[in-house]
């Protein structure tokens, strides 16, 4: 059988959903020929690239003109509109993709690629099985699509959205957003510390921002500075070489015990060892942090799906969502206090799916073994 996975670029965390199910799908088809394709890639489309780069400046320029669009975009005839405009700009790609992999399924972990697919075989024009992996934590717009065989989401409010909708109840599985296996294995949490070189009682605390090193961390570490009592600081720069060397300088001034990386497969491990994650809230870090029992503080999320999913965590209990204008030393301050974080991590573990990758990969294998014979041998 030959799978097509299709991710998008924008932000990590529809590539780690599509690597998650693509290890379980090998895991359960080792025969399989599994090709896994950045849609928005240079090398897939100068023009995808193109759009994502446009639209990485619109988050760092103009984040409430996102906003509107969201909105906008989110409602029926709006969010049509949006969703015909893309499928069809990004059909020629799909189309060129369909021809050259032959394949049996495809897995889209992003709603641009998935409305192209959807288009072509509405359109009578592909033949695959087609399943799309929702990395958010609420309902939108732009991920609804007729010819979508078989939807994965977050969560039953999901999939009720969806069912009033009209879309088919035995297409719809609220599974969890799919995670790394590798976090259901990290129970050593004194291990990790160790290794890190944190003192034994020392509270640490994780900074992300992304791939990118957004999310104002430069700010946070200043103001982390006035707590008194010492703190293990975990700092993920990313990819921004800036604030590496930045936050690089404020380590050699600080009274915190601060650890600094950039860019490094070596996240879950720092997770693992921390006690509290400051972070923006992307649906699949907040995942993650589910299955760790990670408690988090949430600041500067994208308006739009980001606020949703701080929404969500805060709603559940697994964090705290600092607003502008708000003090994160006195908030982190007050976290490290009495029993705060330990009933947080519990809410965290509540809200965890560790199985979802698994569980997306059985789905999809069984969809495929129940194809007739003549259609796999096409």
């Amino acid at each position: 059988m030959n799978i097509l996975i299709l991710t998008a670029s924008i932000g990590s965390g529809h590539i780690k959903a599509a690597e998650a199910v693509e290890t379980e799908l090998r895991r359960l088809q080792p025969e399989a020929e599994i090709t896994t394709i950045d849609f928005m890639s240079r090398r897939t489309s100068r023009l995808h690239w193109f759009m994502k780069k446009f639209y990485l400046v619109m988050l760092a320029f103009v984040p409430n003109l996102y906003d509107v669009f969201y909105h906008l975009s989110g409602g029926a005839s709006g969010g049509r509109f949006v969703q015909e405009a893309f499928a069809l700009v990004m059909s020629p790609v799909m189309r060129h993709l369909a021809r050259r992999y032959r394949p049996d399924l495809v897995l889209c972990t992003h709603p641009f690629p998935e409305g192209a697919a959807a288009r072509l075989k509405c359109h009578g024009e592909a033949d695959y099985l087609l399943g799309t992996v929702m990395t958010d934590y609420s309902l939108h717009q732009i991920w609804l699509y007729e010819g979508v065989d078989c939807y994965f989401m977050a969560t039953e409010e999901m999939r009720t959205g969806m069912m009033q909708h009209g879309f088919p109840e035995d297409r719809l599985v609220a599974v969890g957003i799919p995670v790394s296996g590798i976090l259901q294995e990290m129970t050593d949490k004194e291990g990790v510390r160790r290794a890190l070189a944190i003192p034994e009682g020392q509270p640490a605390v994780l900074l992300m921002g992304g791939g990118l090193g957004l999310g104002g961390i430069e700010e946070n570490l200043r103001a982390l500075e006035a707590i008194p009592s010492r703190l293990t600081l975990l700092v993920v720069a990313g990819r921004n070489e800036r604030l590496l060397g930045r936050v690089q300088d404020f380590a050699d001034a600080s009274h915190h015990q601060v650890l600094v990386w950039g860019y490094t497969d070596q996240v879950h491990f720092l997770m693992r060892g921390a006690d509290l994650l400051i972070t923006k809230p992307g649906a699949l870090t907040i995942s993650e942090a589910f299955v760790l029992g990670l408690p988090m503080l949430l600041h500067d999320p994208i308006p739009g799906p980001e606020t949703e999913n701080a929404i969500y965590a805060t709603h559940h209990g697994a964090a705290v969502w600092l607003h502008p204008g708000e003090d994160i030393a006195l908030a982190v301050r007050r976290l490290l206090q009495g029993t705060r974080l330990q009933s947080m991590s519990r809410a965290a573990i509540c809200c965890s799916r560790p199985l979802a990758a698994a569980a997306i990969a059985q789905r999809l294998t069984e969809m495929m073994m129940a194809r007739p014979q003549e259609v796999r041998q096409k």
